[in-house]
């Protein structure tokens, strides 16, 4: 229901309330509502329905009609002659005002209320109280304080949630922007690398075509093999140029580095890691295949990181590396026997983030998946498909 409409609903009742329950007239006779007690009872509703905007407004609103009312005998008296307390709907409505005013005004002027309006309003009940001045009084103060401490409870315990609401928007984003800046520097160092393998491609076609022209007349045979091997060059380059469409580039520095490794210089990384500590095994099964340097690299680099994350978390254990070669596909499977020792294996969490996000990302991007999860014997496991292309034509 949209909040005005419940105002109104609200306020409706409480109108309703305050016409059916009319007071007497010191007879016993109950009074029947009169003009007067009608246009109170519909200024009650018309504050009320407006109590979200001004809420300080409403509650003195309210509380003038209600003592109007009491003054009249138009509503029954809140303690009785007979010394009995009675909170009829008139001064429950008077309650309701001031719970929805500590509910919704600032925490500056909340307490103004008890301060200054509910005294001012316990008067008007001891100066109109048909009985028991200082009871009807005490009582009616009672009754408003009960209602502003209720109305400063919720509104502190919703100030609270929200503030948590806020704070947790606030670590959500920060999590969120800390990812993306993690993606976009990776993003960014796989940009470098293939524009790097792209240069060095094109470069070597521009060598290849000039000892091609110079061999032409004396060599036809040698100047078609340089011909053809311009050609898969070129077709790399262009494999190699569209993956880098795809990514943003963030600087334009020169490339200072050969090209990048591949899996030819896994067996150099392993030598790296085992004289770090690692106890690491290798195997490769089916059968290797020339692949585009960034096909290469990306292998490389999923290994690399794999075996860091395990140093890194893991410490001196057992790891064991495979590469497996199928027609359309290459697997690589990073998978370690957990932390040495008492040390649990790391949780998940332990093992993600930015290297795990920079493998992803640069598995992805050649069209692979990445998968990362603790073994259930213990100890955690790296598993990346890599879609190979298929061979060109010659």
């Amino acid at each position: 229901m949209p909040p005005l409409a419940a105002d109104v609903l609200l306020a409706a009742v409480c109108a309703v309330g305050v016409l059916t329950q009319p007071g007497t007239a010191g007879t016993g006779v109950p009074r029947t509502p009169d003009v007067v007690h009608t246009l109170l009872a519909a200024g009650v509703a018309g504050a009320l329905a407006l109590n979200r905007r001004r809420p300080l407004t409403t509650l003195t609103a309210v509380l003038i009609a209600v003592g109007v009312l009491q003054a009249g005998h138009r509503v029954p008296p809140l303690v009785d002659a007979e010394g009995m307390v009675h909170v009829g709907v008139a001064h429950s409505t008077a309650g309701l005002a001031v719970f929805l005013a500590a509910l919704r005004t600032s925490r500056r002027a909340a307490p103004a209320i008890p301060a200054a309006v509910i005294p001012a309003a316990a008067l008007g009940e001891f100066l109109t109280a048909r009985y028991h001045h200082l009871a009807s009084a005490a009582t009616a103060a009672l009754v408003l304080v009960t209602a502003w401490a209720l109305g400063r409870l919720v509104h502190g315990r919703r100030t609270r949630r929200e503030d948590i609401v806020e704070r947790l928007a606030a670590l959500a984003r920060a999590e969120a922007a800390t990812a993306r800046a993690a993606v976009a520097d990776e993003r960014a160092r796989i940009a470098r690398e293939l524009h790097d393998i792209v240069a060095h491609n094109v470069s070597l076609m521009v060598v290849q075509a000039i000892a091609a022209d110079r061999v032409q007349d004396h060599d036809p045979v040698r100047a078609h093999e340089l011909h053809r091997t311009i050609e898969e060059t070129g077709r790399t380059a262009v494999a190699e140029l569209r993956r880098l469409l795809h990514l943003l580039r963030t600087d334009d520095e020169p490339a200072t580095t050969p090209p990048q490794p591949g899996t030819a210089r896994i067996p150099e990384l392993l030598e790296s890691v085992r004289a770090a500590g690692l106890t690491v095994g290798y195997a490769v099964r089916g059968t290797p295949r020339a692949l585009p340097a960034g096909t290469e690299l990306a292998i490389y680099r999923v290994a690399q990181e794999a075996l860091t994350n395990t140093l890194k978390h893991a410490g001196r254990t057992t790891v064991d590396l495979t590469l497996h070669w199928q027609t359309h596909q290459v697997t690589v499977k990073v998978c370690d026997q957990g932390s040495v020792g008492a040390a649990a294996s790391p949780s998940p969490t332990a093992r993600g983030g930015h290297g795990l996000l920079g493998m992803r990302e640069r598995v992805g991007i050649l069209g692979g998946t990445l998968h990362a999860s603790p073994r259930p014997e213990g100890g955690y496991c790296v598993h990346a498909s890599i879609p190979l292309p298929a061979p060109s034509p010659i």
